[in-house]
C-alpha cells in the first residue's frame, strides 16, 4: 500500500476500515459508522474529511431504517457537498459512482420514490491512492 499526497494510506482490505465496509454491505450502518469513526479520528485532512463523507453515508441510511427520511436526505446533501470536492476516484474508493448513487436517492425521496437498493461504496483496486 503507497501513501498518496504526501497523506496517509486508506487501507480497506483490513482492520477498521474493511469491518466498516463488511457491516456496510451487510445493511448494518450504525455498526460502519462506529468502525470507521475509530479511523477518522486519527486522521489528518484531507483524509479526515473524506472518511466523514463516507461515515455519513452509513449515518445517513441508518436514519432511514429509524424511519427518519429528512435525516437521510439532509445527510446525504452534506455527502454530495463534501464529495463534490473530491475527483472520481479517491482514498480507495470509486468516489465517481458513489457521487451517482448518491444523487439518485435524494432525486427518489425528493419525488417520494427513493431507490430500492442503497449506494455501493466500492473500492477502486489502488489500496489508497489518489
Amino acid at each position: 500500500m503507497r501513501k498518496w499526497r504526501g497523506g496517509v494510506s486508506l487501507d480497506w482490505q483490513s482492520g477498521e476500515l474493511a469491518e466498516g465496509l463488511a457491516c456496510y454491505g451487510r445493511r448494518e450502518f450504525f455498526e460502519a459508522h462506529e468502525h470507521w469513526e475509530l479511523v477518522w479520528l486519527r486522521l489528518p485532512e484531507p483524509e479526515k474529511s473524506f472518511v466523514q463523507a463516507i461515515i455519513q453515508v452509513a449515518a445517513a441510511f441508518h436514519h432511514l431504517q429509524q424511519g427518519n427520511v429528512a435525516g437521510t436526505q439532509s445527510l446525504l446533501q452534506r455527502v454530495q457537498r463534501r464529495l463534490a470536492t473530491y475527483p472520481a476516484s479517491f482514498g480507495g474508493i470509486a468516489i465517481e459512482p458513489l457521487r451517482t448513487e448518491i444523487g439518485a436517492w435524494l432525486r427518489g425521496i425528493e419525488s417520494g420514490n427513493p431507490p430500492t437498493t442503497y449506494p455501493v461504496i466500492s473500492t477502486d483496486g489502488s489500496c489508497g491512492e489518489s
